[in-house]
């Protein structure tokens, strides 16, 4: 019953905010479609697969020479199993970028394991209670090995405590949930964390030169970019400094009741995270 409350109170939440856009608009190639999800091809051995039920949620499925990598899974998607291996033979791992269930939703049970930050398992009771599977770790910095092509694991605290960004460097990109909100940070830590956050992404991007980070509701042309990163920590810095005062969040959600506004986009938080 938890579950079923926090699915609708996110449906209803991400319908009625500004962070609701229009029709889903992918121009890859598209490989599978059902009432419940359609993948479409991002390169020749990556898909995104986006949901219908939260603002297009997105899972991201990369393929190496030896296994394949699935990244969330979306909200209540029957038979997610059998959709991936229609795409990919190879053996999969199944990992999150942070345990909510528009990423981590009744489609995690069709898997037998599920890889997660270790700071999001005190969300798995509530948002991953009738899961019947096997949750296990990861450790920030750690490689995914996939055969051909290896993925970096990268602890990215700010929407909750465990997300996660996953970073293919020979690519030139990663895929980052909701770390920085797609336009909209729901923020459950405190700013200087997330400023950690940010200083730790913005040095990869450009030690590595990521183009881009693959967002956790994507549609074309909203991925998160280095210069909009570089903004979100100036900006954070500047509400601790006490620089930038935070307006009322009318819409309180998830009781967060401030908000602050950089370029195309809002940090919503509480006072508490004002440190």
């Amino acid at each position: 019953m938890k579950l079923i409350l926090s699915l609708l109170t996110l449906s209803v939440f991400f319908q009625t905010t500004l962070f609701a856009q229009g029709s889903l608009i992918i121009n890859g190639k598209e490989v599978f479609s059902n009432n419940e999800v359609v993948f479409h091809q991002l390169d020749d051995h990556t898909w995104v697969g986006s949901g219908n039920q939260m603002w297009h949620e997105s899972l991201y499925l990369l393929e190496g020479k030896d296994k394949a990598l699935l990244i969330d899974v979306g909200t209540d998607i029957k038979d997610l199993d059998k959709i991936v291996a229609s795409i990919t033979s190879k053996p999969l791992m199944v990992v999150a970028t942070h345990v909510h269930p528009d990423h981590t939703g009744p489609s995690i049970n069709c898997f037998s394991e599920v890889f997660i930050n270790p700071n999001d398992s005190v969300s798995v009771p509530r948002m991953m209670g009738d899961y019947k599977g096997s949750v296990k770790y990861l450790k920030d910095r750690e490689i995914i090995n996939l055969g051909d092509r290896q993925i970096e694991v990268l602890y990215t605290p700010g929407h909750t405590p465990g997300s996660t960004t996953f970073i293919d460097k020979a690519a030139g990109y990663g895929f980052s949930g909701d770390s920085f909100g797609t336009g909209l940070l729901l923020l459950s830590v405190n700013f200087s964390t997330f400023i950690e956050t940010c200083e730790k992404i913005t040095s990869m991007m450009e030690s590595y030169k990521l183009k881009y980070l693959y967002p956790g509701h994507f549609n074309d042309n909203n991925m998160e970019t280095l210069s909009k990163i570089e903004d979100m920590c100036k900006v954070s810095k500047d509400v601790l400094s006490g620089k930038i005062k935070g307006t009322v969040n009318t819409e309180s959600q998830f009781g967060l009741k401030l908000k602050v506004s950089g370029k195309g986009y809002d940090i919503n938080y509480n006072e508490s995270a004002v440190k």
